[in-house]
C-alpha cells in the first residue's frame, strides 16, 4: 500500500476526489443539526442539566424495566442485543472494512481513519468518563463528581454511555469509510446509515430497559459519539481534498513536463535526420539558390 498522495504514470489524469461526489458535503437537514457548534452545545447542556435539574428524572427512570416487562428476555438482552454496540463486535467490523478499503485502494488512509475513530473513543469519550466521575444507576447516586474510576471502576463512570457512544462513532465511521472510499451507491449507503441509527436505538433501548444507566447518560453517549464522529468526517474531508489537489496538480505538471521532454526529444531527431537544420513539417530541406 502506498500513500495517497502517490499517482501511478500510467492512471488517468483525475483529482481523485472528485471522481464522485462527497455526499457528506450535502448540506441535508441532518447536516445542519450535527454541525460541531450544535453537537458541543447539545452535549454541554446535556451535561449541566444531567448535574442538576434532571436529577430526580435520571432517580425516576432508573430502574430494571425489563425485569418487570419480561423476565424471561433478560438473558438474551444482555448477551445478544446489549454488546452489538461493545468493542468486541463493533471494533472488529470497522477494523475489517478499513483493512479491506485500504487494501483495495492501495492506501493506509482507511486505516489510519479507523485507528483515530477508536482513539476518538478511548481518548475522548473515555476522558470525558473519567473527569466526570458519576456512578452507575445501580448506585441511586446521579451527582457528578462522587464516584470515579479508581473508587468503583467501571461503575464510577457512567457519564456519557460507552455503548452509546461506540453505536454512533465506531459504525458511523464503518458508514463513512464506505460511503468515501468505495464504489457504494447512494441506496447502499443510506441504507448503512439508518442500520447506524437502529443500532444506536437499540443500545439506548436495551442500556435503558436493564437498567444500567441513567438517561442522561445515554442522551450524553449519542451526543459525544456524534461530535467526535463529526469532527473525524470534517478532518478526513479537508485533509483528503487538499492532499488529493496537491496530488492532482504535481502529477499535471509532471505529465506536462514529460509531454514537454518527449516534443524536444522529437525535434532534436528530426534535426538530426535533416543535418542540423529545423525544417517545417516532413518536407526535405530545399537547397538554397544563389
Amino acid at each position: 500500500m502506498v500513500a495517497d498522495t502517490q499517482i501511478p504514470t500510467d492512471a488517468v489524469l483525475d483529482p481523485p476526489l472528485d471522481r464522485r461526489p462527497l455526499r457528506e458535503l450535502d448540506l441535508s437537514w441532518s447536516d445542519r443539526v450535527t454541525t460541531v457548534p450544535a453537537l458541543v452545545l447539545a452535549l454541554v447542556a446535556t451535561t449541566l442539566l444531567a448535574a442538576g435539574p434532571l436529577q430526580e428524572v435520571d432517580r425516576f427512570l432508573a430502574q430494571r424495566w425489563l425485569v418487570q416487562i419480561d423476565p424471561s428476555s433478560l438473558a438474551f438482552a444482555q448477551n445478544v442485543l446489549d454488546r452489538i454496540a461493545g468493542q468486541a463486535v463493533c471494533l472488529p467490523v470497522l477494523t475489517a472494512v478499513a483493512i479491506v478499503l485500504a487494501r483495495r485502494r492501495r492506501s493506509w488512509r482507511p486505516v489510519v481513519i479507523a485507528v483515530l475513530a477508536e482513539a476518538g473513543f478511548l481518548g475522548g469519550v473515555g476522558t470525558l468518563k473519567v473527569l466526570l466521575g458519576r456512578g452507575a444507576s445501580s448506585t441511586d447516586d446521579p451527582r457528578f463528581f462522587e464516584a470515579g474510576l479508581a473508587e468503583m471502576g467501571t461503575l464510577g463512570i457512567s457519564f456519557p454511555s460507552g455503548h452509546a457512544a461506540e453505536a454512533v462513532l465506531i459504525y458511523g465511521t464503518a458508514v463513512h469509510l464506505i460511503a468515501r472510499y468505495s464504489s457504494a451507491t447512494e441506496r447502499v449507503v443510506r441504507n448503512l446509515r439508518w442500520i447506524v441509527v437502529l443500532i444506536s436505538v437499540n443500545s439506548v433501548t436495551v442500556s435503558f430497559l436493564l437498567g444500567w444507566h441513567w438517561m442522561t447518560d445515554l442522551v450524553g453517549g449519542l451526543l459525544a459519539g456524534g461530535l467526535f464522529l463529526r469532527l473525524l468526517v470534517e478532518w478526513d474531508l479537508h485533509t483528503g481534498n487538499r492532499a488529493g489537489k496537491e496530488a492532482f496538480a504535481r502529477a499535471t505538471s509532471a505529465g506536462a513536463h514529460s509531454e514537454l521532454l518527449a516534443d524536444r526529444r522529437l525535434i532534436d531527431e528530426h534535426v538530426q535526420e535533416q543535418g542540423g537544420q529545423i525544417v517545417a513539417g516532413d518536407r526535405p530541406a530545399q537547397p538554397s539558390r544563389l
